[in-house]
């Protein structure tokens, strides 16, 4: 029989490869009882740790993981490259994937760039199914933040950052009515999800301090759903303005409008939320929340270099702030 290797280790204690290589580095991220467990299978199986050839493979270049839930969306497009640019500048490589909202897919991609010795992980998460993967991150010990969207509630072990969704929310609602808007519907989002109920607040808030009734038509955040609410809007809705889950639906509701020979922002006012550089661009230019989406990246990497390279680890909820940027879809003249 060979000499014993960090794998034998990994499965005697339980744990990871990257788990066992954290306890070697004596890595604050990882919790005593893990320690001590990896520590007794070394004794057990006689490891001997080779440090001279760990600081060989130390010299090499870090790895670390970067999970979104759909980078076909161009604001998490703009998230991702913000925060691959920012831990490429920290000497670090990104490996970066595309769950496509499959909670088992995000699943088998973590159990992967465990196994691959990923340093720390930054991930925008699917619903559904969360111990599959937060479960394996856990006892993995390996730092992770969950960004955008909160699906764990173990923050302690999971910081969340996102946006100010709920200010968000608001400041739309504020503008609309601002702007004379008598009935103002919210558009778009799964019921039932807390990113959904986070946008959609700020909404609720406002209008209940203005006695205003609200219409909320829930549904894939989407550009088609978005055509499929203008459509209703024209023929049945009694609305004369709109707060969109996110501007895809806003810029559905925009081509839904056109189509049927109707301009938004001539008898109905519509805000979108996110501000990608599409909604500058659409006719008319589409009034949106701005996230700073790409400064946020940017924070996300620094927080995860922090706590990799220090064994800072951020406060377990973070919002940032957010502005309304107007344009022609809610005041064209």
């Amino acid at each position: 029989m060979g000499r014993p290797t960090i794998i034998d280790v990994a499965k005697a204690a339980g744990v990871s490869k990257s788990t066992v290589s954290l306890v070697l580095q004596n890595s604050p991220s990882v919790s005593e009882r893990t320690r001590e467990d990896v520590r007794r299978a070394m004794h057990d199986l006689g490891y001997v740790y080779n440090r001279a050839a760990a600081n060989l493979r130390s010299a090499q270049i870090g790895l670390v993981g970067l999970v979104i839930n759909d980078l076909k969306n161009p604001f998490f497009t703009e998230f991702a490259t913000a925060v691959q640019m920012a831990i490429s500048e920290a000497g670090y490589a990104t490996v970066v994937a595309n769950t496509d909202e499959d909670p088992a897919l995000q699943a088998r991609t973590i159990a992967a760039m465990i196994e691959h010795g990923v340093s720390g992980l930054i991930i925008s998460p699917v619903y559904g199914e969360e111990e599959a993967t937060f479960g394996q991150l856990a006892r993995a010990g390996i730092p992770a933040l969950q960004v955008l969207r909160k699906v764990s509630p173990r923050t302690d072990l999971f910081p969340f950052a996102s946006p100010d969704y709920v200010a968000g929310g608001r400041l739309a609602t504020e503008h609309l009515i601002s702007t004379g808007a008598r009935r103002i519907a919210f558009v778009g989002g799964i019921e039932g999800r807390s990113v959904t109920a986070e946008r959609q607040s700020g909404y609720l808030q406002v209008l209940a301090e203005h006695g205003m009734a609200p219409l909320v038509i829930h549904g894939r955040a989407t550009r088609a759903f978005g055509r499929e609410c203008a459509e209703r809007f024209i023929e049945s809705l009694d609305c004369d303005a709109a707060v969109c889950f996110n501007d895809l639906v806003a810029l559905g509701v925009i081509s839904g409008f056109a189509s049927l020979g109707r301009v938004i922002g001539q008898g109905f006012r519509l805000v979108g939320f996110d501000d990608i550089e599409e909604a500058a661009h659409s006719y008319p230019p589409l009034t949106s929340v701005q996230c700073g989406i790409s400064l946020f990246g940017q924070d996300m990497a620094v927080a995860l270099m922090a706590w990799l390279s220090k064994g800072k680890i951020p406060i377990p909820e973070r919002r940032t702030p957010v502005q309304l940027i107007v344009r022609l879809s809610s005041s064209l003249p």
